[in-house]
């Protein structure tokens, strides 16, 4: 399999109040939130146009499970398909079943430390309408 991750698709966090510390980002960082937290957008090395998402959840999220870790990392990835079957034969623990949206594709993975991955296989075309 040629390409695994292409990107990094988005850092998710738990924190006691999203909206209280969307504020202080946006207020000492310049980050301009909006109700998901920030997507950033950049290119690929073939001049595409990717998007990185960046939210904070609330504490109570079961958005993390079955890892109880206070974060989530989201990867870009082709093929997901074909990427989980892979993973699955390399002794990879896979959490759930594929979900898919009209933004994309969308697996999970347990990595050695028991940290949940997000695997997206994105369509980065249904954002760029909206911008």
């Amino acid at each position: 399999m040629k390409n695994r991750v292409t990107g990094l698709g988005g850092f998710f966090f738990k924190t006691e109040n999203p909206d209280q510390i969307k504020e202080w980002y946006k207020t000492h960082l310049g980050i301009p939130t909006d109700q998901y937290g920030w997507t950033f957008w950049w290119h690929d090395e073939n001049g595409e146009k990717c998007s990185t998402q960046w939210s904070p959840f609330q504490q109570s999220t079961s958005y993390f499970k079955p890892s109880e870790k206070q974060f989530m990392m989201n990867f870009r990835v082709e093929n997901l398909v074909e990427l989980l079957e892979v993973l699955k034969e390399e002794g990879v623990t896979v959490v759930g079943d594929i979900e898919e949206y009209d933004y994309g594709k969308f697996g999970w993975i347990l990595d050695p430390e028991n940290n949940k991955i997000e695997l997206w296989e994105p369509n980065d075309s249904v954002f760029l309408e909206n911008k």
